[in-house]
């Protein structure tokens, strides 16, 4: 029963962070992100008259080798690929510490996409992200997420 209570209090407390103006999207991989399998991040834009930042969330733990993360990033409309980009993101300083916040070894860090992104009209939009590390498993990734964050006109 205690347990069910701190559940619902931490529940309810993550709820009420999250802004109505963003969405966040996030894919656990199993700190083990394989190269062939995208992770994809679905939505509708009921406004694209109205900017956009897209921002990528990435939660790394000691595990992962590298101190940067490269990713290819695309952006679908009815399954149509309107923009493909090639990412390299800092994950660590020179001397190994992570960049992110977070208590113990988790960290997550907050990457910028695409800002003020207009899309180009109504309708459901896809993300897909694959990691374009040199392994075909990449340890010590735990999720992967996108921001959609709403810009005011």
């Amino acid at each position: 029963m205690h347990r069910s209570i701190v559940v619902f209090v931490l529940f309810l407390s993550l709820s009420s962070c999250q802004n109505s103006n963003e969405k966040i999207l996030v894919n656990d991989v199993g700190n083990q992100w394989k190269k062939n399998v995208p992770q994809s991040f679905d939505f509708e834009v009921n406004d694209a008259q109205n900017q956009k930042n897209l921002m990528f969330v990435v939660r790394n733990n000691n595990d992962y080798p590298y101190s940067n993360l490269r990713l290819i990033a695309s952006i679908e409309h009815d399954k149509k690929k309107i923009s493909t980009d090639t990412l390299n993101f800092v994950l660590a300083k020179p001397n190994g510490e992570w960049i992110g916040t977070g208590f113990g070894d988790t960290k997550e860090i907050i990457f910028q996409y695409k800002l003020n992104y207009k899309f180009p009209q109504n309708g459901n939009y896809s993300v897909k992200v694959v990691q374009a590390m040199r392994r075909n498993v990449l340890p010590g990734i735990e999720d992967i997420g996108i921001k959609i964050q709403n810009l005011k006109p």
